[in-house]
């Protein structure tokens, strides 16, 4: 492999036609419309010339669009969805009564708990989350980062990669079709630099929570399911249980590669079984023990439970919300299965379970105030301890998946919106599209939960880190949608503006309640929150600065290469008009931009002036679908600069396209661009009636403006120019075959103040340890040629 290094940078002097932004607003300049060659006269083919043609690169076919499932696939995506999302929620049963009593509880007291848990589960879980916050999706993906996705999709609030604009989807609504609130809220937030700001660290902070909880809950929760051993052996070492939990942590991990569908699908008959237990028991004891429990349907004992016990009911609060902790793992996931399939699965078996759970433990403490400790293991129905215990550390071992499978989905979220670099990301369904797996980031959850487990050594403490992320996450989310009401989906603002308000307040209430773990454990997921929240943003920020540094590549071929009157190849004046030296061979450049000139091939022809016979840019552009179809796949364009090609290859996450013969493909799919563009266009006979003007005109003027070519001598020049064409394309190809890669360093300005330059500094250096190597391409190493250059940041 050769590498070449250039440690100037060019700078060339764009034209006015040249700054037109080609990727604003949908508007695209009049020289980018694609010209059909075969309509043309041989003549016209030389003015033809100096102009690329249009790339092909935007389809409305590139976007990305949600998945509409029913009938069987539904039902196998709500089955799927019981066995990933409601692990976590569902598991609750097992501590929330003891996490929230103290001390016996007197009956006035355990009614209002209960109905605190119920109206939570209905107001938080059922209608905030599923009936509301579900609908917020960014094309199928769920988390509060896809609703700010979403919404940046439907107001001007954020930069873009130039590169990966063309497969965003822009719907922002006319200024006319809203309400003038709705027009004051988003041009306030499209104007402040301050509301985008905060729009974006809101997006990113709820990220970084749900990873910090994505660290700690599956530690929790196998920690947790361990010691419930004790049940039936009292004597159980500590070092034992630790030991054990560290093992099923790293089993756990292990198996994340097999995909979600399959785990899913192993996981759901768990699930399946401890919430018909939770829903059995629940059943056994209010028919046998207290049925008078059922009054706390009324939300009257809640308000007097919370004004009879004052602060002490606003600490228990804590307690109360892990009832409905992974809710934010339920909208996280939804990019995983669906929104008919979570809502199908919650409301026809979860949420009734989960309720009757509740209510049959209350039914149980009431008679047994004592139980309030162990209520699931206490109340369970004679005969039946040892199968509930194993089903029980079963489901509390499944219930980290929500977050992990959440933790997945989020990952790729940030990544499409350049907040982290670019790492391997597995998609492991066919069938569903977003179902994923990240290699990298479940290692590092691995670690950080096994040495979490180790460290912490028993779940009070882990628990005294839990809960204040969550209701972050959720006041979070309860924003965010309410924004996309009024900017999205165009609702009145008095609409909007109560029920938020009533739902800003609940979540005020848990998180205020939450916050008093803090100097407990709480204070170490918000520290870790933080620092993925700076890591998020800073990759942002040097990415922004990249952007900035690159924008003056942006150009036209013909601005620095032209054809001398002899048919050379020279560079234009703007870069010093020296005649282009030849190589022989063909030159494959992978293109980043799939539009106007590759910065490898300005800076290889610009720097050591010099061109292969035919030169053809290559441009890879993802789609997310398993395959594209092959008739779908390939789209090659003529570019300005004679023997000089653009190919673009669609193509899915299944499909592979670098490959050791990448050349064969790329020069056989040339090959055939050129043999349809040489292809005859059927004459049409075209009959009209001239009006009197025109014959009038003809009377005074007997020069026509139309000149009609000679089809013999048209199809003549057409099979010699793919005839010289195809011969180029074979000669250069049979000659030798070289790949020219670009490497782009950066280089922080001179005289950037010194916060700015530590900042880009970090930047840089993740960017260098984080970038693709190219000894990992599948092409031989002795045809590649690395090209470097210098960018200043």
């Amino acid at each position: 492999m050769a590498t070449i290094r250039i440690a100037d940078t060019l700078y060339p002097t764009r034209s006015n036609a040249s700054a037109s932004g080609a990727d604003i607003g949908g508007v695209y300049p009049i020289r980018a419309i694609s010209v059909d060659r075969r309509s043309l006269r041989s003549g016209d083919h030389e003015r033809q010339e100096s102009e690329d043609e249009d790339s092909g690169l935007r389809r409305a076919g590139d976007f990305k669009k949600r998945q509409i499932f029913s009938g069987k696939m539904l039902l196998w995506l709500a089955y799927q969805s019981t066995g990933v999302i409601y692990g976590d929620i569902g598991t609750s049963p097992l501590y929330v009564y003891s996490s929230t009593f103290t001390s016996e509880p007197s009956y006035q007291d355990l009614v209002g708990v209960l109905s605190i848990v119920i109206w939570s589960l209905t107001v938080m879980v059922t209608v905030k989350y599923c009936l509301i916050i579900l609908r917020a999706d960014n094309e199928g993906e769920g988390g509060t980062f896809s609703t700010y996705s979403l919404l940046a999709r439907y107001a001007h609030i954020t930069k873009r990669d130039p590169r990966e604009a063309s497969l965003i989807k822009m719907e922002r609504h006319l200024t006319g079709d809203l309400y003038r609130a709705n027009q004051q809220v988003r041009s306030g937030i499209e104007k402040s630099r301050f509301a985008r700001g905060l729009l974006k660290t809101i997006g990113v902070l709820a990220v970084s929570m749900v990873m910090s909880d994505g660290v700690l809950t599956p530690a929790q929760s196998v920690l947790g399911a361990v010691q419930g051993l004790s049940v039936v052996k009292p004597d159980l070492s500590n070092s034992v249980v630790v030991g054990t939990t560290c093992g099923i942590l790293i089993l756990l991990f292990l198996i994340q590669p097999l995909g979600t569908t399959k785990l899913a699908s192993t996981f759901a008959p768990i699930v399946i079984i401890w919430l018909g237990f939770n829903a059995g028991f629940g059943i056994y004891n209010l028919v046998r023990f207290d049925h008078t429990v059922l009054k706390a349907f009324n939300p009257g004992y809640a308000f007097m439970y919370m004004s009879r016990n004052k602060t002490e009911a606003w600490k228990s609060l804590g307690g109360i919300l892990l009832a409905f902790t992974g809710v934010e793992a339920l909208f996280a996931d939804l990019g995983a299965f669906s929104r008919r399939a979570i809502q199908l699965s919650w409301f026809c078996y979860a949420f009734p379970s989960l309720l009757l759970a509740y209510i049959g433990q209350a039914a149980y403490i009431s008679i047994h105030p004592s139980a309030y400790q162990n209520p699931f293991y206490d109340a369970v129905p004679p005969g039946m301890l040892y199968p509930s215990l194993v089903v029980a550390i079963l489901a509390a071992i499944v219930a980290s998946q929500a977050i992990i499978t959440a933790t997945f989905q989020l990952m790729a979220q940030v990544m499409k919106l350049s907040y982290f670099p670019q790492i391997k990301v597995v998609h492991t369904s066919k069938i569903f599209h977003g179902q994923l797996y990240v290699p990298i980031v479940n290692w590092l959850l691995m670690i950080g939960s096994v040495l979490a487990a180790a460290i912490a050594r028993n779940t009070t403490t882990l628990g005294n880190a839990y809960g204040v992320c969550v209701m972050f996450v959720t006041f979070f989310d309860t924003c965010m949608v309410s924004l996309a009401a009024l900017v999205v989906w165009r609702f009145s603002p008095y609409l909007v503006f109560f029920p938020w308000l009533t739902i800003a307040c609940l979540d005020g209430l848990y998180l205020s309640s939450a916050l008093e773990k803090v100097p407990d454990g709480a204070w170490f997921t918000l520290t870790l929150s933080a620092a993925l929240t700076g890591i998020l943003i800073l990759w942002r920020f040097g990415k922004e600065q990249q952007w900035t540094a690159e924008a003056s590549d942006r150009f036209p071929t013909s601005h620095i290469v032209k054809t001398d009157r002899s048919g050379n190849l020279q560079l234009t004046e703007k870069y010093g008009g020296e005649s282009l030296s030849g190589i022989r061979g063909l030159g494959i450049f992978f293109d980043k931009a799939g539009e106007m000139t590759p910065a490898v091939f300005s800076q290889f022809v610009g720097k050591l002036v010099a061109a292969p016979d035919v030169m053809i840019f290559f441009h890879l552009r993802p789609l997310e679908t398993p395959s594209v179809a092959i008739e779908d796949r390939y789209h090659v364009s003529r570019l300005a600069i004679p023997n000089c090609y653009r190919l673009i290859v669609r193509h899915g996450y299944m499909d592979e396209v670098i490959s050791p013969d990448l050349a064969s493909l790329v020069c056989e799919q040339v090959k055939q661009f050129i043999i349809k563009s040489s292809a005859p266009v059927p004459i049409r006979e075209i009959t009209f009636q001239p009006t009197a003007d025109v014959d009038e005109q003809s009377s005074t003027s007997n020069t026509s403006p139309f000149t009609l070519a000679d089809p013999e001598k048209d199809s003549r020049d057409r099979q010699e120019k793919m005839s010289a064409d195809l011969g180029k394309l074979e000669q250069a190809f049979g000659k030798q075959v070289l790949y020219i890669i670009g490497k782009e360093e950066m280089k922080i300005r001179p005289g950037t103040n010194v916060f700015r330059k530590v900042l880009l500094k970090a930047f840089l250096w993740m960017r260098e340890n984080t970038r693709n190597k190219i000894a990992n391409l599948r092409v031989p190493n002795d045809r590649v040629i690395e090209v470097g250059f210098v960018k200043e940041v």
